[in-house]
């Protein structure tokens, strides 16, 4: 994940005069910011899972603000979301926070507090990325030490296979697609046309399971894949 002074940010916003204020705002505060100017298009390059905070309008043409974060959801994206609307009643805020909205900031806006509300945003999503230790039902990810662990038994990973659990840890009991893997693991923004996400999984997948009864790591059949709690084993975090 970027750092705070180059938080990467998607905006999808259909009003231009609107869209480059916010824009001018979040960039004078040091943020990189993409621009999407309908629902369809904002759907699009959210499901890239590249962007550490995604700014949706509410009102947009093609597909609404509440649409975008609902399939976002679905599809297990689970960036960080910030919806503008000039529907701000408490109905409103609560229709947007219930379809999956992590925040939501009602029209007109202060620019300072359009920039504060992005940045807790950032750090609260940033937080379990830098915690030392994952856990997750009877796995562990020791980030610093580049150990995994389950049922206290050391897993004898590569490099690459690390970073690949310590991924699927940080998005534990959500869907992960292959193309987030692609571009957060392998650092492509393009799909190499081979099957290296699907080689690497495998190889994890046998590890992980290795002389201990119980799937944790499931192939999610056209979606991704997504890290399960064993049987009898509790989920948490560090």
């Amino acid at each position: 994940m970027a750092q705070a002074d180059a938080i990467s940010i998607l905006l999808v916003e259909d009003d231009e005069a609107a869209r480059a204020n916010i824009a001018t705002i979040l960039s004078d505060a040091g943020m990189v910011v993409e621009q999407a100017i309908d629902g369809a298009t904002g759907l699009n390059r959210a499901g890239g899972g590249s962007h550490d905070v995604i700014i949706l309008d509410r009102m947009l043409p093609h597909l609404s603000g509440i649409d975008i974060v609902t399939r976002l959801r679905v599809a297990g994206v689970g960036a960080p979301v910030l919806m503008l609307s000039a529907l701000g009643r408490s109905e409103h805020r609560v229709e947007g926070l219930e379809s999956g909205v992590d925040d939501y900031l009602a029209k007109p806006f202060e620019p300072d507090e359009l920039v504060a509300r992005v940045r807790a945003l950032w750090r609260r999503a940033s937080r379990r990325s830098h915690e030392p230790v994952l856990l997750f039902g009877d796995l562990e990810c020791h980030v610093k030490a580049r150990t995994a662990f389950r049922q206290g038994k050391h897993l004898p990973l590569s490099p690459k296979e690390f970073e690949l659990f310590r991924y699927l840890m940080e998005h534990a009991g959500e869907v992960v697609t292959r193309e987030m893997l692609l571009r957060q693991v392998w650092k492509l923004s393009f799909d190499p046309q081979t099957n290296v996400v699907d080689v690497n999984v495998g190889r994890l997948r046998r590890k992980l399971e290795d002389g201990i009864d119980g799937p944790v790591l499931e192939t999610v059949w056209g979606t991704g894949y997504r890290l399960i709690a064993a049987a009898g084993a509790g989920a948490s975090s560090a």
